[in-house]
C-alpha cells in the first residue's frame, strides 16, 4: 500500500517529468475516482493549463496549474496506485512510482518486455504500470495527455484512487516528516487511543500506514496497544526521531516493504533483534505486529 515514502516518490516523478507541461486533454471518465464530478469537468477546467507545481502532504499530493492562477488538481493513490509517466517521444520509455510491483508482477512484466521485439505475443502483465502491458488497461483510472504527446497516468487496479478539483485538505494534521518535534509531542502524546492508532490517525499527523507504523514502533521499542497519552516526552521525542529515520530510509530504499522488521510480521516469526516471538492483533482496526519481549504492554 502506498503510504507517505511511495506517495513522496510518486510526487517526485510528477515535480521532475510533469510539472513544466501543458495539458492538451483529461480521460476524467470514471465517476468513483473522479467523484463528485462529472466526466469532463476536470478536463474542462485543466486543458490548456500548466502544470507549475507538485507539492504532498501526507498521503495526498496537489498539483498547482499556471502557478496558482489555475486550479488545484488533487491526486491521492488510495490502497495500490501508481503514478505513471510516459514520454510522448519515445513511447518505450515509461516511469512510474507509488505501490511497488510484486514479485509476480515483476516477473510478468519481464516476460512482457522479453518478447516485445518479437513476433510472439506479449502475455499479460497484470498490475505491469505501463497500461500498454498491462493486463487489463483499464486500470488507467485518469490521465493526462500533454500538448507534446506525454501522459501522465493514475494506474490504479483496486480503484480506490482519487482525482479531484480544488480538494479540502484541511482535515489533515502535519506532515509526519515535516512536523516539528514540539507539534509532535503536542499532537501525538495524548489521550486514551493505542499508540499505533494515534500516529495513524491523519488528522493528528499525514501519512503514516500500517507498515511504517508497525516498523516505527518496533525501532523505537514502543508497544502499539499503549496509550498514547501515557508516553513521556523522553519517549515522544525519540518516537518523533525514529518515525523520521524510519521514513527517510523507506525512500531512500524503494518503499515501506523494506522496513527491518517487515519480512517477519508472520506467524511462527521471532523478531530479528531480540529473538522473542512476534505477535498479531487489530489495532485501529489494522492488521498489527509487534515484539511479545520488547513491545510488551502493560
Amino acid at each position: 500500500m502506498p503510504e507517505l515514502p511511495e506517495v513522496e516518490a510518486a510526487r517526485t516523478l510528477i515535480a521532475e517529468r510533469a510539472v513544466g507541461r501543458t495539458v492538451a486533454a483529461v480521460d476524467d471518465a470514471d465517476t468513483y475516482v473522479c467523484r463528485p464530478h462529472l466526466p469532463g469537468d476536470i478536463a474542462s477546467a485543466l486543458v490548456g493549463r500548466t502544470l507549475t507545481a507538485a507539492g504532498r502532504i501526507g498521503k495526498s499530493m496537489f498539483l498547482d496549474t499556471d502557478d496558482g492562477d489555475g486550479p488545484i488538481l488533487g491526486l491521492h493513490l488510495g490502497m495500490a496506485g501508481r503514478m505513471v509517466f510516459v514520454d510522448g517521444e519515445d513511447a518505450q520509455v515509461t516511469a512510474y512510482a507509488g505501490d511497488p510491483m510484486s514479485a509476480n508482477e515483476i516477473l510478468a512484466a519481464a516476460g512482457a518486455g522479453a518478447n516485445a521485439s518479437t513476433e510472439a505475443p506479449a502475455p499479460p502483465a497484470g498490475g505491469h504500470p505501463d497500461p500498454r502491458l498491462s493486463g487489463d488497461p483499464a486500470w488507467a483510472r485518469f490521465t493526462i495527455t500533454f500538448d507534446d504527446d506525454a501522459a501522465l497516468i493514475l494506474f490504479d487496479k483496486r480503484r480506490l484512487g482519487r482525482a479531484v478539483l480544488n480538494p479540502d485538505l484541511s482535515r489533515l494534521g502535519p506532515d509526519a516528516l515535516l512536523v516539528p518535534k514540539a507539534t509532535f509531542r503536542e499532537r501525538v502524546g495524548v489521550g486514551e487511543a493505542p499508540l499505533k492508532a494515534r500516529i495513524m490517525d491523519q488528522s493528528v499527523i499525514a501519512g503514516v500506514g500500517n507498515l511504517l507504523a508497525d516498523e516505527t514502533l518496533w525501532q523505537a521499542r514502543l508497544a502499539p496497544l499503549r496509550p498514547a497519552g501515557t508516553l513521556t516526552t523522553d519517549e515522544l521525542d525519540d518516537l518523533w526521531k525514529v518515525l523520521r529515520r524510519c521514513t527517510r530510509a523507506a525512500m531512500k530504499h524503494g518503499g515501506v516493504h523494506t522496513g527491518r522488521v517487515i519480512e517477519f510480521r508472520k506467524k511462527d516469526a521471532a523478531c530479528p533483534r531480540c529473538g522473542g516471538a512476534m505477535v498479531k492483533a487489530a489495532v485501529g482496526g489494522r492488521t498489527t505486529w509487534w515484539c511479545s519481549v520488547e513491545q510488551a504492554w502493560p
